[in-house]
């Protein structure tokens, strides 16, 4: 083993100042290790029970999050980490939350925390430093985790909106091909049409019965499966027997809510010769009119998808407190978890309370706390499962209480759900960071969290005030 001396510790910033002698006693209980670059010294899940003392080198630390292991921080000789690291004393770390790696050659002195005591009793002074560093380190761990749940819930809600968006957008794409399709094939039909002797008279008689049967379509009662197989069967038959053989005239005709009295009627106007080209002519004309409602619905859905983008991650509005809309924000944080709440069939009961107060929030903070809780509440549930999102309040506060019917959590743990890291989700699927930021939002608004959960039933209930005071320096966000 290579000799350390009283020197070399000396060169290491927080060691720096400390008397020989105290310098001794650290060499003669401290461990001498040396490493390679890329070298693994410590490895997650390791218990935690030394500190170490960078001689030479750098150490890396990769912070083990969501199944990868993610850059958080260098320990080097310098004012930052002041060349300590590990298990620091007072530190309440059990095991390793990641892997820390040689960078370079790395030269370190490993001291068991069974001698923190003792250490603490010859140089207090010392041991406060220590303190110091670790507060410093836990600061910038606790900046370096909330960056990197906001970029994690920024790919999250990409994921999310890229799965709404490709429905409209593929619908869109496969209903303008549909419509191509159906105008080409107007010239052919109308063709056929003026060449049956139909007179604009007649055609102005179609014309009033389509727009009677247009203005009807979202006032007629929603029909069954059955009815409407029974329904397009008949008129199936009826055209059949009326020299006209077209199942697709006959589930158009269904749809639009035509009966085969009505189809009577266009056949006794116009004769049966007349009557076999005006069929798949109206029914074109009836299928364009479909798909162009259709294609009005994908528009306004992706219309509705960006004005919930927008509202969610509060653009257009300021980063200080606003008044916002609980019911909307909630309403546009299930419109962007839709595809997962659909994914599982959730089914999902609002009890909104009519008056809701605007509360003054930080609306994109704010949002993350409603995102958090329905997307656990969604992983926490099997399929068919039921979400009830309740409001209330009263003079003080408004209340939002969101529930799932999912296994519950156990009692031995519901007391560390809020703790940095820790997650009940399988490994790559949790952060353990959600909870963590969820409730510092909570607080952040002068708000309260609470949570009750039994099997079938976990309750989060947010309590935020509805006014807020005003502090002249809000400090880091």
């Amino acid at each position: 083993m290579e000799s350390v001396t009283v020197e070399d510790l000396r060169k290491v910033i927080a060691l720096s100042d400390l008397p020989d002698e105290h310098l001794r006693w650290i060499l003669d209980r401290a461990e001498y290790c040396e490493y390679a670059d890329g070298d693994l010294i410590v490895k997650y899940g390791e218990e935690a029970d030394v500190m170490w003392i960078v001689l030479e080198g750098k150490v890396t630390f990769y912070m083990y999050v969501n199944g990868r292991q993610v850059y958080y921080f260098t320990f080097e000789n310098n004012s930052l980490s002041g060349g300590v690291g590990g298990l620091l004393p007072y530190s309440r770390m059990k095991t390793s939350p990641g892997y820390s790696y040689a960078s370079g050659d790395v030269k370190i002195l490993k001291l068991n925390k069974k001698y923190f005591h003792d250490l603490e009793s010859i140089n207090p002074d010392f041991t406060q430093r220590l303190i110091g560093y670790m507060t410093e380190r836990a600061r910038i761990f606790a900046t370096t985790q909330l960056q990197y749940e906001k970029v994690n819930a920024l790919g999250n809600l990409a994921a999310g909106i890229a799965h709404e968006l490709n429905n409209p957008a593929a619908a869109i794409n496969q209903i303008s091909n549909e419509l191509e399709r159906r105008l080409d094939r107007n010239y052919e039909l109308t063709r056929e049409l003026i060449g049956s002797g139909v007179t604009p008279e007649q055609i102005g008689s179609i014309q009033a019965l389509v727009e009677k049967r247009e203005a009807s379509l979202d006032k007629r009662n929603k029909l069954t499966t059955l009815q409407v197989m029974e329904n397009e069967d008949e008129l199936a038959d009826w055209l059949q027997n009326s020299g006209v053989s077209e199942r697709e005239a006959a589930e158009t005709f269904s749809e639009f809510g035509f009966s085969a009295s009505e189809l009577q009627v266009i056949l006794n106007e116009l004769g049966r010769n007349a009557f076999a080209p005006v069929v798949p002519w109206l029914e074109n004309i009836l299928s364009s009119y479909r798909i162009v409602r259709d294609l009005k619905e994908a528009s306004n859905r992706i219309s509705n998808l960006v004005g919930s983008i927008k509202s969610h991650v509060n653009m257009d509005r300021t980063s200080d407190l606003q008044p916002t809309n609980i019911h909307k924000d909630i309403d546009d944080t299930l419109t962007l978890l839709g595809f997962k709440l659909r994914k599982k069939n959730i089914e999902v009961g609002k009890k909104f309370t009519v008056g809701l107060p605007p509360v003054p929030a930080y609306v994109g903070e704010l949002n993350q706390v409603w995102t958090n809780l329905i997307d656990n509440a969604i992983y926490a549930m099997g399929n068919n499962g039921h979400l009830s999102i309740e409001t209330s309040y009263d003079a003080r506060e408004v209340t939002v209480r969101i529930t799932d019917d999912g296994a519950g959590i156990p009692n031995e743990i519901i007391s560390r759900i809020f703790d940095p890291f820790f997650t009940t989700k399988k490994v790559g699927e949790g952060t353990g960071i959600g909870l963590d930021i969820v409730s510092r939002v909570v607080k952040r608004h002068n708000g309260r969290i609470e949570v009750k959960s039994e099997p079938g039933k976990t309750e989060f209930a947010v309590r935020i005030p509805i006014e807020q005071k005003v502090e002249s320096n809000q400090g880091e966000r």
